[in-house]
């Protein structure tokens, strides 16, 4: 390997991988010389007491001491401290064969952005028998690869592989922020929104060679973590869209239920009404958190910019949202009004509640909608502060 101008930065966490460090470090090593690639080998160690770190720099690799625990955060600082401008990052366990590192690299020197690797048979890959647990093999990774070529259009088969190659000025362009497991699902999440050219190399799972510590996934928390994350990186599916179809359903409800209609023999009344209005109040709320996500995830460089949020908060600004929730707020408050306006007219007494209550819901609901409007749009100018800042 050339030292002083290296093409390529094989990158490997570790954490108590004395098992199977040297192997990994031993494989990218004959990969590289083999195929002529000037190349370093690059081990961030996060904090381990097996060994690992001396067997690593008896190996010849350059070891970076990582504080921060954390997957995410061992990346981080190795990628950092890489020298080439093209990086192979893949786990020291030895599940991963690093001889595949020329299949990878090859891709990048096409001109991708990132290439990441493929396990399961959907793109190509091969999972070795006790490579993989049943629930990852079968219904985890597949399930959360459908969604990430779903909701984000990455178009890969095999979200988790930790085995990937990418530019070093792309990568850091991404400016992640997960220090955990994240890291991996929020490199392509950010990838794919910003329509990189993104590629993927079939490769081989080999068993786990680790023996004297367990893996490090966790299945169901994990899972959760993932899930949570692909969702928060997604607030059209998980704030717009159910939002949309709740107050769309609280519509349809006050439409039914005002003028008391019986369909099919059902009656719609005031039980519908109440359950139409928080349909409404709710669905208006997670509308509002949908586009306040979105300006967080921009402002924040969690999300690229969309020019579509952008002209609409041009448009919809402080002055007018207050202008809408104080109209919605008064318009309820004069059904509130109308309905007390009965009570006083019986002499404070017993009231014609079928009659009455179809002023006071509907008067609670739009009062409520309008505050949302009100505070929702003194958020959003706080938010375009911020943006302007940035």
């Amino acid at each position: 390997m050339k030292e002083g101008s290296p093409e390529v930065s094989v990158v490997m966490p570790c954490l108590n991988e004395a098992d199977t460090l040297g192997t990994c470090i031993e494989k990218a090593r004959t990969a590289l010389q083999e195929h002529a690639i000037a190349g370093e080998i690059v081990v961030a160690d996060n904090g381990s007491t097996d060994g690992s770190r001396e067997i690593a720099l008896g190996a010849g690799a350059r070891v970076i001491d990582v504080k921060q625990r954390g997957y995410g955060s061992a990346l981080m600082a190795g990628i950092e401290a890489a020298r080439a401008p093209l990086v192979i990052m893949g786990d020291a366990d030895d599940s991963y064969d690093f001889r595949q590192i020329p299949r990878f690299v090859d891709r990048l020197r096409q001109g991708y952005d990132l290439v990441q690797g493929c396990r399961l048979p959907a793109g190509g890959g091969q999972v070795l028998p006790g490579a993989m647990p049943f629930l990852h093999r079968w219904w985890g990774n597949p399930m959360f690869s459908a969604l990430a070529r779903g909701w984000f259009g990455a178009p890969i088969h095999d979200v988790y592989c930790g085995m990937r190659g990418f530019r070093k000025d792309f990568q850091q362009s991404l400016e992640q922020r997960c220090t955990g497991m994240e890291f991996a699902t929020e490199m392509i999440i950010k990838a794919s929104l910003r329509n990189a050219h993104i590629g993927e190399v079939p490769i081989t799972l080999h068993p786990d060679g680790r023996r004297s510590y367990p893996p490090h996934l966790r299945t169901f928390r994990d899972g959760w973590r993932t899930i949570r994350f692909f969702l928060l990186f997604s607030p059209r599916w998980l704030f717009l869209v159910p939002g949309l179809v709740m107050m769309l359903l609280g519509l349809l409800g006050y439409l039914i239920a005002m003028p008391g209609l019986t369909i099919g023999g059902i009656s719609f009344d005031l039980h519908t009404l109440l359950f139409a209005s928080l349909a409404v109040i709710g669905g208006y709320q997670a509308v509002w958190f949908a586009l306040l996500t979105k300006m967080f995830g921009m402002a924040e460089g969690f999300l690229p910019a969309d020019a579509r949020v952008t002209r609409l908060f041009s448009i919809f600004d402080l002055e007018k949202g207050l202008v809408l929730g104080t109209t919605l707020a008064l318009a309820g408050g004069v059904l509130l009004v109308l309905a007390i306006q009965q009570w006083v007219a019986v002499d404070f007494g017993a009231l014609d509640y079928p009659r009455t209550m179809r002023f006071v819901i509907p008067g609670v609901m739009l009062t409520a909608v309008g505050i949302q409007t009100v505070l929702s749009s003194f958020f959003v100018s706080i938010l375009g502060l911020q943006r302007a800042h940035h």
